[in-house]
């Protein structure tokens, strides 16, 4: 026995001896060429493939994802077979501190009933310039037995590298994206979008709204999230756009919140008014990443889409009297936005193919949103099905609704004040986020009885403020039909009845400054008509009026 071990040790010496020799004087490419050889004899021999992923590719530039994927799949299924783990800190993930497999540690998996082995391994290299810290490399090797090639390499790999980046778009710590203006786009750390976490805790749940329209939703999305081989087949790329319109506090914003937090989608808000022209949006698209939501809100006040389109001033003056019912609200908006917006270039078409163009298809399971409390005043082109594929209302609050939020805010699911609300919400419109106001207490003496007879008297305050509304709408036609026969335009106005004074009787009509709708153009301006008599002696009507075209 003892010659036995003298003889393997002999042996031992004179192979490290002849390697020493040949690594020392012989020329690389004799060594190159011996190595290929040497292993061309040992694959006779050992039945197992092996394959590396190396950490980084093109020339050390950019860390490869195979080897990012790999590390993820391998810490969420092999981790807890190893005895040596490797605590790492990974930037923008749910799960901070992540444990995956030492340097030189081998772990076991099994697909479809075939063993392979995992090794992590690590390689010092000699260090470059002046630099006095050692370079490693690391790579991960995959070992499997050679009949098990054709699984290996068509179904496996691939399994791994979709299994990996799933549960790292799982784990990944969800952003809020804006827009950059162009001059902050290059340069140290500079970048098109800036972010920070999306933290909103919105969700389908605590979403005040019925439960029909909103299982409705769900399943939409749920049927767009597994629908990738569905769009491939039917040739369109994987998007889909949804309209949200309704008045202001009806839950658009929260809605977008939840829809995020349920896809597991990021956020990207995008400001129209901070984009120079039709090329920079492209690049903001190019930008974006897949999962993720694309959010434009109030696009009626973004940016003057509605007017792009040629018309005659004939077809312009017709048109006109249907956009003159929120004449007030989009002067308002349109004095916020004018100094940036007359530098924006953004057309219409520019934004029809940002949406459903060829670009659109670069990246994939993305949704677009549109928001706008005025949907009439869109292009029909801006919103129609294929753009825009689902239109959702969202309105003001019902029973239902309301039923939502007081789970929401007192955390009770009845109370014998509901039906007087449910009656008061049937005929009165309150959105959402005036109901939520009400139920919310204001200090910690309120109780539950409390909040809701204060909804009660919010509710029958606007129900007399609204009747209020009614009653002067129907002293106006009588008065706006007698202002028609004297030639007179008015929506509105207010009578003052005749009173006594030294001079005689004294009758006043007053029509307040309004904007009038119909009945030869859009009309806005002061018309007072004054009649007078004293003694016996009638004057003609005194008329001022000033005419303005809006």
């Amino acid at each position: 026995m003892s010659e036995l071990w003298a003889q393997l040790g002999s042996i031992l010496a004179t192979i490290m001896f002849m390697y020493a020799i040949i690594e020392r004087f012989l020329p690389s490419s004799f060594r190159d060429s011996l190595q290929i050889y040497s292993q061309k004899v040992i694959t006779l021999f050992y039945p197992y493939i092996q394959i590396t992923f190396h950490e980084f590719s093109g020339e050390r530039l950019k860390r490869s994802e195979a080897y990012t994927f790999i590390q993820t799949y391998l810490s969420e299924n092999s981790s807890q077979l190893a005895k040596r783990l490797k605590a790492e800190v990974i930037k923008d993930s749910q799960n901070p501190l992540v444990l995956s497999i030492d340097d030189d540690e081998e772990v076991t998996d099994e697909f479809q009933g075939v063993k392979l082995w995992w090794a992590a391994i690590k390689i010092e290299t000699s260090s470059h310039g002046f630099s006095s810290f050692s370079n490693y490399k690391r790579y991960y090797k995959l070992t499997f037995h050679k009949k098990h090639r054709d699984l290996i390499t068509i179904s496996y790999i691939k399994h791994v590298l979709k299994e990996g980046k799933e549960i790292a778009m799982r784990n990944r710590q969800r952003k809020l994206y804006t827009n950059n203006p162009s001059s902050g786009w290059y340069g140290y750390k500079q970048s098109k979008w800036s972010h920070i976490v999306f933290e909103h805790p919105a969700t389908f749940e605590t979403l005040a709204l019925e439960k029909k329209k909103k299982d409705e939703v769900i399943k939409d999305l749920l049927k767009f999230r597994n629908g990738k081989d569905y769009y491939a087949k039917i040739g369109k790329a994987w998007k889909r756009g949804y309209l949200l319109y309704g008045p202001p506090g009806t839950g658009k914003s929260t809605m977008i919140a939840a829809m995020a937090n349920f896809m597991n989608y990021d956020v990207y808000d995008l400001e129209l008014t901070a984009v120079k022209d039709n090329t920079e949006l492209r690049k903001l698209l190019i930008e974006t990443s897949s999962k993720a939501i694309i959010v434009v809100e109030d696009i009626d006040c973004s940016l003057d889409f509605t007017s792009q389109r040629k018309i005659n001033k004939n077809e312009k003056n017709d048109e006109e009297d249907s956009f003159m019912e929120q004449k007030d609200y989009y002067h308002r908006k349109k004095e916020e936005e004018e100094n940036n917006s007359k530098n924006s270039k953004v057309t219409l078409s520019g934004l029809l193919n940002f949406i459903d163009g060829i670009w659109s298809a670069c990246g994939g399971e993305r949704i677009i949103i549109f928001t706008t409390n005025f949907v009439e005043k869109l292009d029909p082109a801006l919103i129609r099905t294929g753009r825009m594929d689902k239109h959702v209302e969202l309105s003001y609050c019902c029973f239902e609704a309301f039923k939502v939020l007081v789970k929401n805010y007192l955390d009770i699911e009845s109370h014998y004040l509901f039906d007087e609300i449910g009656d008061l919400l049937e005929v009165i419109n309150m959105t959402p986020a005036d109901v939520a106001e009400n139920l919310m207490p204001k200090s910690v003496n309120e109780d539950v009885e409390t909040s809701l007879k204060n909804l009660i008297q919010a509710l029958e305050r606007k129900k007399v403020e609204e009747q209020e509304v009614e009653e002067d709408k129907e002293d106006s036609v009588g008065i706006v039909e007698d202002v028609k026969e004297n030639g007179y335009i008015s929506s509105r106005s207010k009578t003052v009845k005749p009173y006594p004074t030294k001079w005689g009787r004294l009758g006043v009509h007053l029509c307040i400054p309004t904007v009038a709708m119909g009945l030869g153009g859009v009309v806005m301006g002061d018309v007072v008509a004054v009649m007078a008599h004293n003694a016996g002696r009638h004057y003609k009507p005194r008329i001022a009026a000033q005419m303005h075209l809006v």
